[in-house]
């Protein structure tokens, strides 16, 4: 497993290179939360799936994706929606997109009988939508192999999570059970980009 210095080392190369204008595309960067994934992924086996949003790139890693694949197809202009299906691992950058998908491949897992777990990371205000409230008293209710990950930094693109649902505690803060597992973070880099080229 990547260490918390690795992580770090590979966010900060891909911000380099975007910030030298070599990838031409969007970018959603990690930083402040190394620890608290590689924790998470203690509990991810290689026949896990995992799903996430547009910001993947330390969960590709954890995942066993060779570094020099996921940094090919962040070069490709694929940062924001990286699949590696040989590896179980599968992003996109709709909100709330993977939800459905991921409680869709733990219903499948369930009635296979295959020993496999689905790991479903969000965002903090994806998880105040109705897709994500849906998705987890669905998967709690019919206990399927599946659990999602709050990954709370406060933010939905610019704006401050708990000020736009004027709300002082999220509805998933500090949960910790067999279905939601709830961390938070501070990220030095913006929503998009790397904060030094402007993006569009």
């Amino acid at each position: 497993m990547k260490t918390k210095e690795e992580l770090i080392a590979f966010e900060d190369q891909v911000a380099a290179l975007f910030n030298a204008g070599k990838i031409r595309a969007p970018v959603h960067l990690y930083a402040g939360n190394e620890a608290a994934l590689i924790d998470v992924f203690k509990d991810v086996r290689p026949a896990d799936w995992v799903f996430c949003s547009w910001r993947s790139h330390y969960q590709c890693l954890l995942k066993g994706v060779p570094e020099q694949q996921v940094l090919d197809e962040i070069m490709a202009g694929r940062s924001i929606s990286l699949c590696f299906p040989e590896h179980r691992i599968y992003s996109s950058a709709i909100v709330g997109g993977v939800l459905p998908i991921a409680v869709g491949a733990a219903m499948a897992l369930q009635r296979s009988g295959e020993r496999a777990m689905v790991h479903c990371f969000v965002g903090d205000m994806t998880a105040e939508t109705g897709i994500a409230h849906e998705s987890i008293k669905y998967s709690r209710n019919h206990k399927l192999p599946i659990r999602f990950i709050v990954e709370d930094n406060a933010k939905s693109v610019c704006t401050d999570t708990r000020e736009a649902w004027n709300q002082p505690r999220l509805s998933f803060e500090d949960v910790c059970d067999d279905y939601v597992h709830y961390y938070r973070y501070t990220t030095h880099y913006p929503h998009a980009g790397a904060g030094v080229r402007v993006q569009f």
